[in-house]
């Protein structure tokens, strides 16, 4: 392919070796109206579609995906630079719920309600055409957050993957139709924010957008999407934190915190970048975990041994390396040299509460250690974001784990534990960590509209 058509493509980078994996056809705005137009057609049959037929369907593809989970790691790999454990478990997820939301198409019902001189009862119905735009940092599971349960509620959705990670999304769309799920009901088009998903979030042929990614960009698709009154679901940043009692389990405390938020090279907005240590035990803490920096395994995200690959870009380096300027003082780790965008794991201690890499999202392998004295303090400095997303706390004191929780202003709070996402339970933030909540039981009537119908019984 010329390089004068260069522009007309998205430019597929492999992280850890900077070489280009692909060219990927960017999707023009005419493109974007003519998919909406095949997935309103299309959707119009699978919501008349008997449940049953559509969950038997969903199921299918699950099984379909099942058998292609090496291919869609080694894709994720090469496309993201994820390590390739995390990138068979991702592509698990994927099967995962489209199985969980197959078992909710025959369970979402409306109700009867009582009332006078008649019989009332609702319906929920699907909204029809449905946008996903999905980010680069879990392509494959976050894709499907939005992807399967959208179409157990009975729509037709199109994805639009980030520009540097569409490669997984344009092959679920090929196993979607080896599945057997209706041509069009699922599209990729892959493209730039600003062409592409705009043309999506603007079509008024797309009944809600779900967005995962940055803050100020969700807050201009929620701009656009209140124009038309358009349904929005937004996933947006975080500044997770990790708080440790003096009661707690310290050893246990301070050999899970490397991967709370090294995990996926820190590009993950759960994870725990503030980690805040009452502070009798403050110094014991950083004796324990400086050992447990020094052992992650940052290599070649195809080795089974690796703990932590590359960042996704050379943007993305260059933002991290800001936040962390030369001299600053720091437990670090190692990370190889020469091509490829590597960031050693970086714990920075002595660190201003107040200063931006204390407050504001670095969505890297860097995280600030921060004193506190009790309780109260404790549950101001975790406040003291305008993120709400997730957070941890480690302490023995049943009482004080639920006194805490309810006090921090987050989303999803695990207690002596860093598990944040399970596709049986809601996920959402608090703050201008987003709108609207993910996954869980109710994960298929985010997608639904609710019909009133009153049949009067009076003579």
């Amino acid at each position: 392919m010329s390089d004068a058509l260069a522009p007309l493509n998205t430019r597929v980078l492999n992280p850890a070796t900077e070489e280009l994996v692909a060219l990927v056809p960017a999707a023009t705005r005419d493109e974007v109206d003519e998919a909406v137009v095949r997935a309103a057609a299309a959707q119009r049959g699978w919501a008349a579609a008997a449940p049953a037929d559509r969950a038997r369907l969903l199921r299918r593809f699950a099984a379909v995906v099942d058998g292609h989970i090496e291919e869609l790691a080694q894709l994720e790999v090469q496309e993201a630079g994820h390590t390739i454990g995390n990138a068979r478990w991702e592509a698990g997820n994927v099967r995962d719920l489209l199985e969980f939301s197959a078992g909710g198409v025959e369970r979402l019902s409306g109700r009867q309600i009582p009332v006078p001189g008649g019989l009332d009862i609702t319906f929920l119905e699907p909204l029809g055409v449905i946008g996903v735009i999905a980010p680069w940092n879990f392509p494959m599971p976050i894709a499907a957050w939005g992807l399967a349960p959208a179409l157990a509620a009975g729509n037709a959705v199109i994805l639009k993957p980030a520009e540097t990670t569409p490669l997984t999304a344009l092959r679920l769309a090929e196993l979607a139709l080896e599945a057997g799920i209706p041509e069009h009901l699922f599209q990729v088009l892959p493209g730039h924010g600003p062409v592409t998903g705009n043309a999506l979030v603007e079509h008024p042929g797309v009944a809600k957008i779900v967005f995962t990614g940055s803050t100020p960009v969700g807050k201009q698709i929620m701009a656009k999407c209140a124009d038309r009154v358009k349904r929005v679901t937004l996933e947006l940043g975080g500044k997770s934190p990790n708080i440790v009692f003096a009661d707690a389990d310290l050893e246990a405390a301070a050999a899970a915190a490397p991967m709370a938020f090294l995990d996926n090279t820190g590009q993950d907005c759960c994870a725990r970048t503030r980690i805040l240590v009452q502070r009798q035990v403050y110094d014991r803490f950083l004796d324990l975990l400086a050992p447990g920096i020094a052992a992650v395994r940052v290599g070649d995200p195809s080795d089974e041994k690796t703990q932590m690959g590359p960042l996704i870009s050379r943007t993305q380096l260059d933002r991290v390396r800001s936040y962390v300027p030369d001299g600053t003082e720091a437990i670090r780790g190692t990370a190889p040299e020469g091509p490829g965008f590597w960031f050693p794991p970086t714990v920075l201690t002595g660190c201003d509460p107040t200063a931006p890499v204390a407050t504001e999202e670095v969505f890297g392998p860097v995280a600030v250690v921060l004193p506190f004295e009790d309780e109260e303090e404790a549950v101001r400095l975790a406040n003291a974001t305008e993120y709400g997303l997730s957070g941890s706390l480690w302490t023995r004191d049943v009482g004080r784990a639920i006194r805490v929780s309810r006090a921090v202003a987050a989303g999803n709070l695990s207690v002596n534990s860093h598990s944040s996402v399970r596709y049986w339970t809601p996920f959402g933030g608090y703050k201008q960590s987003g709108l609207g909540r993910e996954l869980g039981p109710d994960a298929l009537t985010a997608f639904t509209e609710t019909k009133n119908v009153f049949i009067s019984t009076e003579a």
